[in-house]
């Protein structure tokens, strides 16, 4: 299919005429590898949905299912033909727009893994969801100017993290801020939390929790500070984001692990036309979190104090940086 949600939104216009007064009414789309897609509606309410098809041992009983503002995700009854039916459907306040967006992204997703089994085709969908879930989460709207020099300073990293040859998979899985880890990378026992700015004077960073430089938990922790120059001849935030792409494109595990991370931060293609600001890297350092660099941690602050968000000068707590791949050395990864 060129463009799957064309075929998917001709069949739930034509199922709208229906009289049926209850159950599913469905029209078949495709079959993509194992599993069959479906484009369905719910009777009464004729809530518009996406119906795929597993084999019945794949889907297993305590999976639990995604759902977010504007859909929901459950196993229902659409046919008797030993297939377990999921159905992503939208909410009677979603937007009919961006469910259809949600659907056809969706079912590229997991053309892209025709040739893969049933598992990995689960896999794929439940992610993917997953990602959409953060993303409405997070309002489903342009980035702001701050979330953006985040994610060009995550993105940076990220990027270093595989150059110094840790595995595009596990980096990748490692990177925890868009699903709102404590911290943005874990890897081996420790982490580490990106910090981007574009002030040449100072370098401000806003710590958001107690939890955030507390290294109680994982050792050792490290701080990457990212110092970005907003210049016409550097790069953009879909261009640095096509980079990433192509160094993860000869992996499509890797490959699905970025989509879904990317959109879970909040990053959409159809949005990329708005990221017009080019930046380009005017200082990376990493230090480690040690006792004499200032922070606030639950054993650090008064009995009493449950939570407290703050701001630190890098530039005043750096005493000794180093080397990304010597951070990774430390944490075992390399």
């Amino acid at each position: 299919m060129d463009r799957p949600i064309d075929d998917i939104e001709l069949a739930w216009s034509s199922l709208r005429d229906s009289a049926d007064a209850s159950g599913w009414r469905s029209i078949s789309i495709a079959a993509i590898g194992p599993c069959v897609l479906q484009a369905g509606l719910s009777f009464p309410d004729k809530d518009e949905a996406l119906l795929v098809g597993f084999p019945g041992s794949t889907v297993p009983a305590a999976e639990k299912l995604p759902e977010g503002q504007g859909f929901t995700v459950s196993r229902v009854e659409a046919n008797d033909d030993g297939l377990i039916w999921l159905a992503l459907t939208r909410s009677a306040h979603g937007s009919g727009e961006l469910f259809a967006a949600m659907v056809g992204d969706v079912v590229r997703a997991m053309e892209v893994e025709s040739g893969a089994d049933e598992k990995r085709l689960l896999r794929v969908f439940i992610g993917r969801i997953r990602a959409w879930q953060e993303f409405m989460r997070k309002g489903a709207r342009v980035m702001s100017p701050e979330s953006e020099i985040g994610l060009v300073g995550e993105l940076r990293l990220l990027r270093a993290i595989i150059e110094a040859g840790v595995p595009l998979v596990v980096a990748v899985e490692s990177w925890l801020g868009p699903h709102d880890g404590v911290r943005d990378f874990e890897l081996g026992t420790g982490a580490l939390e990106v910090k981007a700015t574009l002030s040449s004077s100072g370098f401000p960073a806003r710590i958001g929790s107690l939890d955030q430089l507390d290294d109680s938990v994982r050792q050792p922790l490290f701080v990457a500070g990212v110092r970005l120059r907003q210049v016409e001849s550097g790069q953009s935030l879909p261009e640095l984001v096509q980079e990433i792409r192509d160094v993860a494109a000869s992996e499509a595990e890797g490959t699905r692990l970025l989509s879904d991370r990317l959109m879970a931060a909040g990053y959409f293609d159809a949005h990329a036309d708005r990221y017009v600001r080019r930046f380009e890297l005017a200082d990376t350092y990493i230090v480690e979190v040690k006792e004499e660099f200032p922070r606030l941690t639950p054993g650090s602050v008064p009995l009493g104090v449950t939570k407290a968000a703050y701001e630190i000068d890098l530039d005043k707590a750096v005493r000794s940086a180093i080397e990304t791949v010597d951070a990774l050395k430390k944490l075992g990864v390399i």
